[in-house]
């Protein structure tokens, strides 16, 4: 009996079991993408792992697959799987579908399901082939990137090593475009470039990945193991730029001191300068890896110095040029969209130091679309500012050759623009690079990094430029007004006025008998005083030679003669150079010292003058008189 009873007990709990079984069956309705791979139950009590070989599915028939479950599972959420979540259940269109749901409360001990179709994401299979040779033995390596939310210790994404010395790490995602990096499990020993500097995100476009292939990688270095011998490379790039911040400090200090004419231009200029240091100063601080690691932000502050520095510039050439004493309000409106980059900057100015880690890494932060559209603000401000600063340059040009007869030495802001104009054309170049890069979905970190370095160290030769001028040439940053020496009169600084309005008097006729007469008396007197040879001779001061009104002197020129004063001069000074060639007195002399004894206060302004009143060079013109 006894016997009897224990093997009705057996079999009650056998059927018990039986009874407390969950079966599962899978009928396929579309090809499977690997049929050797056979299907797999990935559910929230198995962490959701796609190729779990506990939950592998038997075969049944040729398109029905099964599985039993203990009934321990209440409550819990499936997806079907081949093996990895690249082959994944999807719907007919390979569009994603929301995970299935068991309830046992149900009582639905046989579940039937039907697979419809295969999800078309893709499957990436990661490998490093190399590694820095300072790289920790026992160090564990991470794929993170914006498939993972940028998570530098992501375990699910985590690279394991393979017999043959490899890392190797497989992994899918539905984005397009794959930005990532690999890391040791922090910021701080993510990968960088061969010189120690930040290495920007390795970029992956889907429609270029081919099937099943996988791809290889090597990692340069590690942030946190760069060794001081990785930085010689490149360090006489930092190196330079250095100087150059340097330099703008010394000349910030140096330039006050200057004598007390136009020193309100010279402010301009100070201030400049000054802010051009300080940025190029942190550009170079910044990118080092310690401080950037600290102090992230720094990052984004040199980028001011793209809308600020333009129309700062344009302020101090024409403060230089026109010596305006009135402040107006609209100049503050040269800076509002510096003003407006603050604004949108301040996201990141403001951000805690690990979340501003990863918006730099990951492109994602709230507002960053503000440093790419400052990258061609920037330009665009850059380029209008430059036109600006030439016009002004001509404006002064063409109005001060009305009452003088010499150039200004203003070779010093020619140059600035034209490095100016080299720095926005490598811009421009860079610009239109990375846009048809990201059209076409080329990765370019790597040329447009070194573009941005030639264009900010193209444009850190400014402040040497300036310290070469202040040493040589002190005077070109007071573009001084001539200091009479023939008449008290002081010169009247030009203003940037339309033609025709240098004076109210101007407007007064002048008789043709009272035109001759002052014309004969120009004439005499030019003829036998030659004040023409004073170079720095100015309409005023021949206006008290002649003791006339300065108006009227400068009308007489420019409707007797039908020049402006600067012609005027030189055409006497071209006339007494011819005659001196032919003096044998002066034989001796090189054509350029025979022009400076003439009044030319330089070979630029002689060349440029001869070849205008003579149509010939000097140079032709003698080898015709030898002739």
């Amino acid at each position: 009996m006894k016997r009897v009873g224990f093997l009705t007990l057996l079999l009650l709990s056998c059927s018990a079991v039986a009874l407390a079984k969950i079966r599962l069956e899978v009928r396929v309705g579309a090809p499977l993408p690997l049929p050797e791979s056979g299907l797999y139950l990935a559910a929230s009590f198995n962490n959701w792992n796609p190729g779990d070989p506990v939950f592998k599915l038997s075969q049944q028939s040729p398109d029905l697959y099964y599985i039993e479950l203990d009934q321990a599972f209440l409550h819990f959420e499936y997806k079907i799987t081949q093996g990895s979540w690249a082959y994944v259940e999807g719907d007919s269109t390979g569009a994603f579908i929301p995970s299935r749901k068991y309830d046992f409360s149900s009582k639905q001990q046989l579940v039937q399901i039907e697979v419809v179709g295969w999800e078309k994401r893709a499957f990436y299979q990661m490998v490093i082939k190399q590694i820095p040779t300072n790289t920790p033995h026992d160090a564990t390596l991470y794929l993170v990137g914006n498939f993972n939310n940028w998570n530098p210790r992501d375990e699910a994404h985590r690279l394991y090593r393979q017999p043959n010395g490899t890392y190797r790490v497989n992994f899918s995602t539905e984005l397009e475009r794959i930005e990532f990096k690999f890391t040791r499990g922090t910021w701080e020993s993510v990968e960088g470039q061969e010189n120690g500097r930040m290495r920007p995100n390795r970029v992956l476009f889907r429609s270029q990945i081919k099937a099943n292939q996988p791809l290889e990688f090597e990692i340069a270095t590690w942030e946190d193991l760069s060794g001081s011998g990785n930085l010689l490379a490149f360090a006489w790039y930092d190196i330079i730029i250095l100087f150059a911040a340097l330099q703008g400090f010394l000349l910030v200090l140096a330039i006050p001191t200057i004598q007390d004419f136009n020193r309100k231009a010279n402010r301009w200029l100070v201030f400049l300068l000054f802010f051009v240091s300080c940025m190029l100063l942190i550009r170079t601080v910044g990118n080092q890896r310690d401080i950037a690691q600290v102090f992230p932000f720094l990052q984004f502050v040199p980028d001011f110095l793209l809308l600020a520095y333009p129309p700062a510039f344009y302020l101090y050439v024409r403060r230089l040029l026109f010596q305006s004493d009135k402040f107006s309000p609209r100049v503050l409106f040269h800076f509002i969209p510096s003003a407006l980059q603050i604004l949108a900057y301040t996201p990141f100015l403001l951000a805690e130091v690990a979340a501003l880690k990863v918006d730099v890494v990951s492109h994602d932060a709230k507002g960053w679309w503000a440093v790419h559209t400052v990258s061609v603000l920037g330009w665009v401000s850059n380029a209008f500012y430059t036109y600006l600063c030439l016009h002004a340059i001509q404006t002064y040009r063409k109005q001060s050759q009305r009452s003088y007869s010499f150039e200004e030495n203003l070779h010093f802001l020619m140059t600035v623009l034209i490095i100016m104009g080299i720095c926005l054309i490598i811009w421009a170049f860079t610009l239109i690079v990375a846009g048809i890069g990201s059209i076409n979905e080329t990765e370019i970190w790597l040329f447009t990094e070194r573009s941005g370095d030639l264009v900010w160290l193209i444009f850190s030769i400014i402040p040497h430029l300036l310290g070469y001028f202040a040493i040589h040439q002190p005077e070109i940053f007071k573009v001084a007004q001539p200091v009479s020496l023939f008449n008290t009169t002081p010169e009247l600084p030009i203003e940037e006025v339309k033609a025709g309005h240098l004076s109210e008097k101007k407007s007064e006729d002048i008789g043709e008998d009272h035109l001759q007469r002052l014309k004969q008396q120009i004439e005499s007197y030019m003829s036998q005083h030659k004040p023409y040879t004073n170079p720095k001779l100015t309409l005023n001061e021949l206006a008290g030679m002649l003791k006339l009104p300065p108006y009227l002197l400068s009308k007489v020129i420019n409707e007797g003669y039908d020049v402006n004063f600067f012609d005027f001069i030189n055409g006497y000074r071209i006339e007494e150079f011819k005659r001196r060639m032919e003096d044998p007195h002066f034989q001796h002399y090189t054509l350029l010292s025979i022009a400076f004894e003439v009044g030319f206060n330089s070979k630029t302004a002689f060349n440029r003058s001869f070849k205008k009143i003579t149509n010939q060079s000097p140079s032709e013109f003698f080898q015709s008189v030898k002739v």
